[in-house]
């Protein structure tokens, strides 16, 4: 049996940012219940170099929005990185979900070797759309993903392993 570009993307992808809307909401839970400004998680960072919570959120529900459309050779949205409270990260999410939902696997299978090629500051970089899939949208999905986990959990937030790997899937 073989896996398919769209089970190894779309599908991913998906489960990611419904386990991340999660922990987003164990996070907005956690700062009403202890009475503490949101907009201390949300600004958080793990080091002062490192970005903070909200841009954690651009970046995972640009890779997504960014690999689907691309896999599928199509114009990906723009957003504009202007959320920055609980509600409007959970918004900008579930927008992302919303957008990836409209893909079928027709639109992404075959696009193993379609060449992809990524404006990078420090010039183009180009992949197969394997290797892109692979070797560059899962590992900065889940670095941005689990970068969020570990703001908040940080933070004081109550969230386990569990909650990063969200409910099980049926084979």
């Amino acid at each position: 049996m073989s896996i398919s570009m769209y089970q190894a993307s779309v599908p991913v992808l998906l489960h990611g940012l419904t386990n991340l809307q999660a922990i987003l909401g164990k996070g907005e839970a956690h700062a009403a219940e202890k009475q503490i400004d949101p907009s201390v998680f949300t600004g958080a960072r793990l080091f002062p170099d490192m970005l903070p919570l909200a841009r954690q959120i651009h970046i995972a529900t640009d890779t997504a929005k960014g690999c689907a459309a691309r896999l599928a050779d199509v114009e990906a949205p723009r957003y504009e990185d202007v959320e920055f409270t609980f509600d409007e990260l959970q918004a900008r999410i579930q927008k992302t979900i919303d957008y990836l939902k409209e893909f079928k696997p027709a639109q992404i299978d075959g696009s193993e070797a379609r060449t992809i090629t990524l404006k990078m500051r420090s010039g183009p970089i180009e992949f197969t759309g394997m290797s892109y899939l692979l070797h560059f949208v899962l590992p900065n999905f889940f670095f941005h993903v689990t970068t969020a986990y570990d703001i908040l959990r940080h933070n004081g937030v109550e969230l386990g392993k569990l909650d990063y790997l969200g409910a099980k899937r049926a084979a």
